[in-house]
């Protein structure tokens, strides 16, 4: 099967999956695909099709039976002007909040901006008058596809009804050739959910609560931006499921919360004993890679999204989104609970035995340390990239703290005076957890005006000399071009750095000084210089014996 027909076949199935009942076609040549795609679903009984010469009229005819139904309509149509000619109909679908599902075919992007026929700029042709607008990507016969084919669609589909009903947009790029070429065979499946939409989205109606099915085999996961977080830890453990929380979640706390998930998730046999029945996700995970693929293999993941413009699905896995979620208390055994914690502290205790054998001050330990001496009501924020990882695989559950980081887009810009903002604005003791680099980029947020209030903040500048991370990723197997385009050294003094900015100065000597050195108040920086090579080989032992520790707990 070739490209065109599999996303097109899978877009329309999705559509009909979800409930859509009737779509428009404006006939044209690239849209082709989309076209055979309705008509083979109109001969199965599943659809009615209708077909309309002008684009205009055809807009205006999925409009009106939008309107009257109150169900979304797709509108289909070729590239070019055609999709120009839907504009109309979108601005007054927009303003009178009309559900319509618009899918412009278009030309791949090696044809954009060559003088190739009927093609024009259509990513975000229709502007402010689309709840939503995504370019769908041209199709790739490789495994994953499926998944971000149907979940876009569910998220169309839901988008067009909340929170206000109105038009969204999706813009399919084919390559030929367009129409099916006699194969049927596919890198993987491409059926959809036998019980319905990819994705279901419960509206945000008063007293509309999804309520989870019992049973003790689930999971909550915390992760960046969550909201009514306490509330749900607690629902979590009357239930009898561990709570892997991201750091920046501030659901690390309490007898059910894990601190080694990224240890034990990268074990396939913990894995395979530990498979949830249900996962609820709060807030956008995403610094560990074993906690993604756990949401990847859930049989069922809900994510609760307050605001149903937009939830965070990054692998393409919810089977239901919904604004308030019910999770039962279950009685019983709890032998699921216990196997989870029994593996969480062997590894934990086998990761500190690692960092504590180590005499010079090292990342890991920095951030384990930093975050579990910190006063009662202090603030801790983290740059996005290294820092918020480390805490992530060695932060030990305690209360009382709050830990932020910019990562709704995990820049490295701005981080100084983000965290100089925050401290401004917290009430009790500050600290912030940077790289070297990302204190660099902004060295500038120490500027700090005479008649400007001066933060209480402690900054932890961890100095490797160059962007750490990568020493982790698969970048570091070039040694070549590696040091210079990766690694990107530095020679900066950091202490010349302070002085310049008249902000007191502290190297961290030893493991042992940090509490020393985080003692006093107003704007200060401790420097803690590291070694990139060393990080990377501590990383490495520290997994190996957090594995081995997971194993014996199996056996």
């Amino acid at each position: 099967m070739n490209p065109a027909t599999a996303l097109a076949t899978v877009l329309v199935d999705e559509l009909l999956r979800c409930g859509m009942t009737d779509a428009v076609l404006a006939p044209g040549s690239r849209s082709a695909p989309l076209a055979l795609a309705l008509q083979a679903a109109e001969d199965a009984g599943r659809i009615r099709l209708h077909v309309r010469i002008d684009e205009r009229s055809a807009s205006f005819l999925g409009l009106g039976l939008a309107k009257r139904s109150g169900r979304p309509v797709a509108l289909v149509c070729t590239s070019g002007t055609a999709a120009a000619n839907f504009h109309p109909a979108v601005i007054e679908a927009h303003e009178s909040g009309v559900p319509l599902i618009v899918i412009t075919a278009d030309r791949p992007p090696e044809l954009r901006d060559t003088g190739a026929n009927q093609t024009i700029d259509q990513v975000k042709l229709y502007g402010t008058a689309a709840r939503w607008c995504t370019e769908i990507g041209v199709p790739e016969n490789r495994p994953g596809m499926v998944a971000y084919w149907r979940s876009l669609v569910s998220r169309a589909w839901g988008l067009a009804q909340a929170p206000v009903p109105g038009p969204v947009h999706l813009n399919a790029a084919f390559r030929e050739p367009l129409i099916p070429d006699g194969d049927d065979t596919w890198c993987e499946p491409l059926d959809g959910d036998v019980t319905g939409a990819w994705t279901k989205v419960r509206a945000a109606t008063p007293g509309s609560v999804l309520h989870v099915p019992p049973t003790r085999r689930g999971v909550l996961v915390v992760g960046d931006g969550a909201a009514n977080v306490k509330r749900y830890v607690a629902a979590a453990s009357m239930a009898g499921w561990p709570v892997l929380a991201e750091p920046n979640g501030n659901a690390r706390y309490g007898d059910h919360a894990l601190s080694s998930h990224h240890f034990l998730l990268g074990v396939p046999e913990f894995v395979e004993r530990h498979r949830p029945e249900v996962v609820v996700t709060l807030g956008k995970p995403g610094l560990s890679r074993p906690l993604l693929s756990l949401l990847r293999r859930a049989e069922e993941h809900i994510v609760l999204a307050p605001d149903l413009a937009h939830w965070p699905d990054p692998v393409r896995s919810a089977t239901q989104v919904a604004p308030e979620v019910e999770i039962p208390v279950v009685s019983g055994d709890d032998a699921w609970l216990k196997s989870w914690r029994t593996a969480d502290l062997a590894a934990a205790a086998a990761v500190d035995e690692v960092l504590d054998a180590v005499p010079e001050v090292s990342e890991p330990r920095l951030a384990r340390d930093l975050v579990a001496g910190l006063p009662g009501g202090s603030l801790l924020f983290t740059a996005a990239s290294m820092p918020i990882r480390d805490l992530d695989q060695v932060m030990r559950p305690r209360r009382g703290i709050r830990i932020m980081a910019n990562r709704g887009a995990s820049g490295i810009d701005g981080l100084v005076s983000t965290a100089i903002g925050a401290a401004l604005a917290h009430s009790g003791r500050s600290f912030a957890l940077l790289g070297d680099l990302a204190f660099l980029h902004d060295q500038n947020g120490l500027i700090v005006g005479p008649r400007d209030q001066r933060p209480d903040l402690t900054i932890v500048v961890v100095n490797n000399r160059g962007g750490g991370i990568f020493s982790l990723l698969p970048q570091a197997a070039l040694p070549g071009p590696f040091e210079r385009v990766f690694g990107t050294p530095h020679q900066v003094d950091l202490e010349a750095v302070a002085a310049a900015h008249g902000v007191p100065y502290r190297l961290l000597d030893a493991p042992a000084d940090l509490s020393k050195a985080m003692a006093g108040e107003g704007l200060r920086i401790v420097e803690a210089r590291t070694d990139r090579d060393a990080n990377a080989v501590l990383h490495a032992e520290m997994r190996k014996a957090a594995h081995a520790a997971v194993r014996t707990t199996l056996a």
